[in-house]
């Protein structure tokens, strides 16, 4: 009786406890029917890469231009609290200038330009190409006065002298970065707008990659920022040195020779004969380029436009084969 009724316990203890057991997970399921069901694998998507733009910083707002239209600006450097001890000034010094038209105020940022003067130049048909106009800086306003703001100069990207003077900040985007084909050294004319590298900024002759240009095209020719120009010049031409020396090299003689073995009187060095029997006269370079088809030209890069203005547009040489000069062709692609 006793082993009876101990088994009749434990039975009815083991029942308890799967009664219990299973309404707790009753509970539990219904509480959280996310963990009742098999979670299905969350797919991410990779996020498509952020474009880094083409020109930042110095190359954006201190590439210059050339303006046809004459240039007014009455915002003028004219003081700075450190004028005793410097003449010359640069980031985060504190300038007094003369207050020009407009409503302004603390925390508008303008632009410190430099005009140079007018410019023409040898490389280009249009003349008068108008005021080249340095851009030296950025400054911030940080004092409005009656007759004067004070400013610190937030980016400098040259001397700033006293007397330059500063117009609005403009909104100027650059063109993104872009994934492009390989250049093409051997690709033949678009047909489409053609000018020329007039200058370049700093008065640099030799150029390459990440460098600032002018060319002779502008809104009038129907250039827009983002425009890919490609640069070249005619086969042959530009470039510091030009090999034009003539052949002097004697095309037979004795002294090429030894006298033992007798190698033979033709030099290495000399260009071919001409004639069917090579009797004729040496062939020149000269007169081999002279039969070459016209129009053959030399790629030397690629720029992009960056700002625009009537006759010119300002540009950054993207890529180089070679060195770049002031009067090399552009054409746009």
């Amino acid at each position: 009786m006793s082993v009876l009724a101990d088994y009749l316990c434990f039975s009815g203890v083991s029942k308890m406890r799967k009664f219990l057991l299973g309404t707790w997970m009753i509970i539990f399921t219904l509480m959280c029917p996310t963990f009742a069901q098999n979670k299905m694998p969350t797919l991410l998507a990779p996020k498509e890469k952020e474009k880094l733009p083409l020109a930042e910083g110095n190359n954006l707002f201190c590439a210059g231009y050339i303006q046809s239209s004459p240039f007014i600006s009455d915002w003028e450097v004219v003081g700075s609290t450190d004028e005793r001890e410097q003449n010359i000034f640069s980031e985060n010094d504190f300038l007094y200038v003369r207050r020009g038209l407009g409503n302004v105020q603390v925390g508008d940022e303008f632009l410190i330009v430099r005009p140079r003067g007018r410019f023409s130049t040898k490389f280009s048909n249009k003349g008068d190409l108008g005021i080249y106009i340095q851009e030296v800086g950025i400054a911030e306003v940080v004092r409005v006065k009656p007759e004067i703001l004070v400013v610190r100069v937030k980016m400098s990207c040259d001397n700033i002298l006293m007397g330059d003077l500063m117009v609005p900040k403009p909104n100027r985007v650059s063109p993104l970065y872009e994934t492009r084909p390989p250049l093409d050294l051997f690709a033949e004319p678009s047909g489409k707008t053609m000018g020329r590298i007039v200058m370049a900024r700093d008065g640099r002759e030799a150029l390459s990659s990440q460098q600032i240009v002018y060319i002779d095209l502008g809104s009038e020719d129907n250039v827009k920022v983002g425009d890919y120009f490609t640069i070249f010049r005619p086969l042959g031409k530009g470039g510091v040195l030009n090999s034009n020396q003539k052949e002097s090299m004697s095309a037979r003689d004795e002294g090429f020779q030894s006298r033992a073995y007798r190698g033979g009187k033709f030099s290495i060095m000399a260009p071919r004969k001409s004639g069917e029997n090579a009797s004729g006269p040496i062939v020149t370079t000269r007169e081999a380029k002279s039969r070459r088809p016209a129009g053959l030209r030399l790629v030397v890069g690629e720029l992009v436009i960056l700002n625009v203005k009537e006759k010119t547009a300002t540009a950054l040489i993207t890529r180089n084969t070679q060195e770049i000069h002031p009067g090399d062709m552009v054409e746009l692609q």
